[in-house]
């Protein structure tokens, strides 16, 4: 980066964006594409690597291996350009599963085959040769759902970009279901790299990486640079007042027009992670070394990691600023958000070059790994031991070595928990504030904490024991439930502003 600033690197970065690529929803994007649609701008530079080779060491490549029960050795050389070979190289289990056609079904061997075999059998009697399994075929139910998804694709200049939240051709009533959200594509973005098709997922992230900070406002307030947005959609729009000529421009919304207003704190979060899923799988280190990659991290970092009034090292949000966008009561510090954090902060770690740049966001990420993953496993986690501990908590405690450092009062521990918790098991609670401790369980938080390493061991065999016990409240007749217990009466309608989407 050069110790530049990242106000330099965002305008380096913008100014050599392809024209096609670049037209945004905004007056001075389209006078900028009058002026400059003859010039060709080379793509970024390739960043020097450090001295000790590649910072993301999780690829293996397939010439490495010496056997096919060779174990996996970091490589600091070249990268395969072709994604089927960085997978089939370094992640042996995805060899049949993403790529069938490279494995097809066995086909009976020649005449000339089987007379070689015979000849060679009594030397290889003691020798039990496994035959490989056949290849597995999609269900209807798998390929129905590939139809689905095929169809919500949405396309860019004539490149796919995304899918859309929701396709359903019986509905009316769209309202921002038909844009490209980028927290709802992740789950899609992930299908499409199991499934080797990786050019959906790369002009994702690079199309929603320009639309990052923009300019829009909620009466007259500029969303924090680094902010990305919560989707986007494409629109068609004249090219001048005779429309003589049209164009396909990104129209981003960063909570502007959204229900009720509020910013998205998780689309950057997703985007970090998706864009080291996307790198792992594919082995595609110059998207990853671009500048204007390196800056969007760094942006989105700094945004996270700013100062302000919280004491806490977990992220204050307001309501409906993550997968559950309306009210329910989720204000402060909740777990989603936390989980998503922490998991993004370790993969921006893997993924930053280090250099004069970013060597202090470098060392700001590390100081808040450790203090958040502390924090989340010691306050968050409940189980029957920690309730028993609650119950005997004292209050208004003032000292650096109080053990009700939050000022929790047992009385707000809810009668159902003592019956509802199993005597095996646990969970990390939905949000911690002063004097405020939700106990509600939250799937997403619970379970992406798990996969990201932020519980301890016996917490993650905590958390999924507490599942399989209450299985049939948690899942019953349809998929897990977002949040459990369900509220009811007038503590719903307080809550949730008797928001019936809620219901």
């Amino acid at each position: 980066m050069n110790g530049q600033t990242p106000m330099g690197l965002a305008a380096a970065a913008a100014a050599a964006v392809r024209p096609c690529r670049r037209r945004l929803l905004s007056s001075a994007s389209v006078a900028a594409s009058k002026t400059g649609a003859g010039t060709a701008t080379p793509l970024f530079p390739r960043l020097p690597h450090p001295p000790y080779g590649r910072r993301l060491p999780f690829l293996v490549s397939a010439a490495s291996q010496t056997g096919p029960d060779a174990p996996p050795t970091h490589t600091t050389g070249p990268v395969p350009s072709d994604p089927r070979a960085a997978v089939s190289g370094n992640l042996p289990f995805f060899d049949r599963v993403l790529f069938p056609d490279s494995f097809p079904i066995e086909t009976p061997p020649a005449k000339e085959d089987e007379d070689a075999a015979a000849a060679s059998a009594p030397a290889q009697a003691d020798e039990a040769v496994a035959p490989a399994p056949p290849v597995r075929e999609e269900t209807e139910a798998e390929r129905e759902a590939w139809r689905l998804l095929r169809r919500a694709v949405v396309c860019y200049c004539g490149e796919p970009v995304g899918t859309v939240a929701a396709e359903d051709p019986e509905s009316t009533e769209t309202l921002n279901y038909d844009q490209v959200f980028i927290r709802d594509f992740v789950p899609s973005a992930l299908a499409f790299l199991m499934r080797g098709e990786t050019e959906i997922v790369r002009n994702f992230l690079l199309h929603t990486l320009q639309l990052q900070s923009w300019e829009k406002t909620v009466d007259c307030y500029s969303p924090g640079q680094g902010l990305m947005p919560a989707s986007f959609k494409i629109r068609t729009v004249p090219l001048d007042e005779n429309n003589e000529g049209f164009e396909e421009v990104l129209d981003p919304d960063f909570g502007e027009a959204a229900i009720g207003r509020v910013a998205p704190v998780d689309s950057g979060l997703w985007w970090i992670i998706l864009l080291r899923a996307y790198c792992k799988i594919t082995g595609d280190y110059d998207l990853l070394e671009r500048v204007d990659v390196q800056t969007g991290i760094q942006l989105i970092l700094s945004l996270c990691l700013s100062d302000g009034f919280d004491m806490f090292p977990t992220l204050l949000v307001t309501d409906g600023s993550c997968m559950i966008d309306r009210r329910m009561g989720i204000h402060g510090h909740p777990l989603e958000i936390q989980a998503l954090f922490y998991s993004a902060l370790r993969c921006s770690r893997e993924m930053l070059v280090v250099n004069d740049g970013s060597k202090n966001l470098i060392r700001a990420v590390n100081n808040r790994l450790s203090a958040l993953s502390f924090h989340i496993r010691e306050y968050y986690w409940v189980d029957m031991k920690k309730i028993n501990e609650i119950y005997r908590y004292k209050t208004e405690e003032y000292s650096h070595d109080a053990t009700n450092k939050f000022n929790i009062y047992p009385e707000q521990i809810p009668s159902w928990l003592v019956d509802w918790i199993p005597e095996k098991g646990g969970y990390l609670i939905g949000n911690l504030q002063p004097a405020h401790m939700d106990f509600r369980f939250f799937s997403l938080g619970n379970l992406w904490a798990i996969a990201s390493s932020l519980t301890t061991p016996r917490q993650a065999e905590g958390i999924l024991s507490l599942i399989e016990e209450k299985w049939d409240d948690l899942v019953a007749n349809m998929p897990l439930k977002i949040c459990y217990p369900a509220m009811e009466d007038d503590e719903w309608r307080i809550i949730t502003g008797s928001d019936p989407k809620n219901t």
